[in-house]
């Protein structure tokens, strides 16, 4: 049995499972010396974060905010090179009225690169001291944001790793978890099974359109979300990957629709819209499985599941990620990347019920302080882009 769950208790009324200090650029000019902080303190939790545009547009303000107010985060250093015109000061009063201690440096105003290095590593060596001993209350799992997503999938995604994370969500859900699965490009042909499962008739309408909108976007591009390494693993077309993909959903309810930033209302389960709304005009949409998981964690995601066939390694600033591993033989491989066995379940050693109750009992352990495998290796990647998306409507989260 895992230890009793606990939260850092947030002004919002939130709870974070992490106290992290987040150190955020707000121009790639500022990464360099972001990255220098950051890098001081590496036995510190110290999580480099930031955006690289010269100019944000509604999407990336908005995720900033998001994710420094997230609740895995404890204090803010904000850095700025000066001259860039993402709103630094909007940004410093948000996180500030939410509670948590926020600090700007600007590189022009403040000496350049070394004297705002020095000036930033003192600064984040007086949070760490700070929040060392910051008291924690009980967390229930009902108060849990989990997400999923699935990368480097092969032929053994959708028959265990995936439907394993499904139950594991079920259970979740049934104790009154909030649940969010994603991703719009990598569900044509399965927005008819989900629109049946929609609590609402125009749920699921809506449904059916968020991936009609994702099959549009990677046809003007000229491209699908299905790599070479997903056929190298055994699967053939975007339908099979995507049957394997809808599988980490579950099989509860449907609640709603969230776009990238917005905490859902309620515990239940969620899909997440991630291909911008509009014409075409940002590349191609799944960007990365990285991508995912931050928008993920800007919609409050405490820790992300990841389902993997091939072998991915990536974890994430801010919130935890559990690497579940589909193929007995990746596993094998890359043991020391991989928080979850699967592939017992091809081999027989294991059934889709206990593997779902074994990840259930870890996301349990990780929120009571547990490091995931790739916390414990150090991964904390990070990826923030241009996106643009319109207000949901009414029909995505009923009431």
């Amino acid at each position: 049995m895992s230890s009793p769950m606990r939260g850092y208790p947030r002004a919002d009324g939130r709870k974070g499972i992490r106290n992290v200090v987040a150190v955020a650029y707000l121009v790639e000019c500022a990464h360099h010396v972001s990255r220098e902080i950051v890098a001081s303190a590496r036995d510190g939790d110290v999580h480099l974060i930031g955006f690289p545009g010269c100019y944000p547009n509604a999407y990336a303000q908005q995720m900033m905010e998001k994710l420094c107010t997230h609740p895995n985060i404890g204090a803010v250093l904000l850095l700025s090179l000066g001259c860039e015109s993402f709103n630094k000061f909007s940004l410093a009063d948000i996180v500030e009225k939410s509670g948590r201690p926020v600090h700007t440096l600007t590189i022009q105003n403040d000496g350049g690169s070394l004297k705002t290095i020095k000036a930033g590593q003192a600064w984040v060596q007086e949070q760490l001291a700070a929040l060392r001993d910051a008291p924690t209350v009980p967390m229930a799992v009902e108060e849990l944001i989990i997400g999923t997503v699935c990368g480097g999938s092969d032929g053994t995604s959708g028959l265990t790793g995936n439907p394993a994370v499904g139950r594991a969500f079920d259970t979740l859900v049934s104790a009154g978890a909030t649940c969010i699965f994603e991703e719009t490009g990598e569900l044509i042909g399965c927005e008819e099974i989900m629109a049946s499962r929609a609590v609402t008739p125009e749920l699921g309408d809506e449904l059916r359109a968020s991936v009609a909108k994702a099959a549009t976007y990677y046809a003007t591009l000229g491209y699908g979300s299905f790599a070479p390494g997903n056929a190298d693993g055994g699967l053939s077309t975007i339908e099979e990957k995507s049957m394997g993909a809808y599988a980490k959903s579950g099989s509860s309810p449907i609640s709603g629709i969230v776009k990238p930033g917005t905490v859902p209302p309620r515990g239940g389960l969620y899909l997440m819209d991630v291909v911008p709304d509009g014409e075409v005009r940002y590349g191609f949409p799944n960007i990365s499985d990285t991508a995912e998981i931050v928008e993920l964690i800007a919609s409050g995601s405490h820790m992300t599941l990841f389902v993997t066939g091939r072998g991915s390694v990536v974890g994430s600033a801010i919130a935890p990620v559990i690497k579940v591993c589909a193929n007995p033989d990746t596993y094998r491989r890359m043991e020391d990347d991989m928080d979850v066995d699967a592939g017992r379940i091809l081999e027989g050693a294991a059934s889709l019920d206990e593997v779902g109750a074994e990840i259930f009992e870890l996301i349990q352990s990780v929120a009571a302080g547990a490091q995931t495998k790739s916390e414990a290796l150090g991964h904390r990647e990070f990826i923030l882009t241009y996106k643009s998306f319109e207000p949901a409507g009414p029909a995505c989260l009923p009431s």
